[in-house]
């Protein structure tokens, strides 16, 4: 019927009105928190703030199993985690060392809060001289990085992860094969059952600026743009997603989020798996930029975006914001 006997406000019109017929949830449990652990601290600092990323910290491990206990007590679902090494390689050799800053603070956290869920990220870019997220191919600026020679270092590295008790592992690289390379080299070593979220769908985006400066993963030369996606190409991000389910994926990954809903949507309805989407640190910086000049409702906005990822389908959701969310969302 037409108005007036259809009145789309009635069941506006009070907060248990809308709760009532709400299509979308957005829980602690639904979110993971990203944590950079800093194998060497500057000054031997526990804690060390990174500007462009107000609230978010570079963590010693102590500081980081801190993190954890705080996260968990909040409700968040995992934690997901990035090493910055003391030392570099032209390899990356520190990925897989098992007493690598990562292999570590899976232990110390799976020890301090062992029901709290751990990803690692599953990358050569934080560990290479060059920065970029594999091994090189070619000498000075025209190099190029050799997917082939990168997968098996991939794996290796996955498979550190796990041994150290990692949940979920995620490679971030975007080298071809990656997925399948992992999976045989997880089953092979004896951790068939840890499962796979794949940064499928992982573009070259202007919205990382910040995750490099926390991470010191900046490329020494050129970019990568010749691996990670073209963020014009939306069909290709759901074959890149469907190619990643046929070599093992458990989960697959939107990166950016927040301007890629309709990726989200779209890689939901092809792989019908689960997806997380990663709302970066640009896309967080941001919030905290515009909400620090009084322009936002910082928890407004947050609460907004969180709500606007679920509906486009993300089960899982990787933010910053995470601590902060999971404490407004207590309070709805």
């Amino acid at each position: 019927m037409a108005f007036p006997q259809t009145r789309m406000r009635r069941l506006r019109a009070t907060a248990g009105l809308r709760g009532l017929v709400r299509e979308t949830d957005t829980r602690a449990g639904q979110l993971a928190l990203p944590l950079f652990v800093v194998e060497s601290p500057h000054g031997g600092a526990p804690r060390e703030p990174i500007a462009t990323m107000p609230g978010v910290e570079r963590l010693s491990l102590s500081a980081a199993v801190e993190e954890a206990q705080q996260a968990a007590a909040l409700g968040i679902a995992a934690v997901m985690l990035f090493g910055v090494p003391a030392e570099k390689d032209e390899q990356g050799s520190g990925a897989w060392n098992q007493d690598g800053i990562v292999q570590l603070a899976v232990r110390a956290i799976k020890q301090a809060v062992p029901q709290l869920l751990v990803i690692t990220d599953v990358c050569l870019c934080e560990y290479t001289s060059h920065g970029h997220c594999g091994v090189l191919t070619g000498e000075g600026a025209p190099a190029t990085v050799d997917n082939d020679a990168t997968l098996e270092l991939l794996a290796r590295t996955a498979s550190s992860h796990a041994r150290a008790g990692a949940d979920i592992v995620a490679p971030s690289d975007m080298m071809d094969g990656r997925v399948g390379a992992i999976r045989e080299e997880l089953d092979g070593e004896g951790f068939a059952e840890t499962p796979i979220l794949a940064y499928s769908a992982k573009f070259a985006s202007a919205f990382y600026g910040p995750f490099r400066d926390a991470a010191d993963s900046t490329p020494a030369f050129g970019d990568r743009r010749g691996y990670q996606m073209d963020p014009a190409n939306g069909r290709e991000a759901v074959r890149e997603a469907l190619l990643d389910v046929q070599e093992g994926a458990d989960m697959v990954m939107v990166k950016p989020a927040l301007a890629y809903g309709d990726l989200i949507r779209a890689v939901k309805r092809a792989t019908r798996l689960p997806v997380a989407a990663y709302n970066v640190s640009g896309e967080y910086a941001m919030v905290k930029a515009a909400a620090a000049a009084g322009y936002i409702d910082e928890r407004a906005a947050v609460l907004e975006i969180l709500t606007s990822l679920r509906r486009a389908g993300a089960d899982t959701i990787i933010t910053y914001h995470a601590k902060d969310a999971a404490k407004w969302l207590a309070e709805q």
